[in-house]
């Protein structure tokens, strides 16, 4: 049976849109940091991860969520790939 991302931890990292635009770093404790074009920290706050769901809430109380799924992290209507 496949071990789930929570179970491997390997959400942990940078995970970035084709076009580089987005990016949100996972950081451990349960943070993130996400940037969107040049503006660096555009949106921080804290995330879950429960199985292959992930679970959003930034700092102003903005919530969303996503699913991992092949490696690939499916998160509002946008695709984002794991950087190495």
């Amino acid at each position: 049976m496949e071990q789930t991302m929570e179970e491997t931890k390997g959400y942990l990292g940078m995970w970035v849109t084709q076009d580089g635009r987005i990016r949100h770093e996972l950081l451990p404790g349960n943070r993130y940091d996400e940037a969107r074009g040049s503006r660096e920290s555009a949106y921080q706050g804290s995330y879950t991860v429960t199985g292959n769901h992930i679970d959003y809430k930034d700092d102003t109380g903005f919530t969303a969520d996503g699913e991992f799924k092949d490696g690939i992290l499916y998160h509002g209507g946008m695709v984002f790939y794991k950087e190495n």
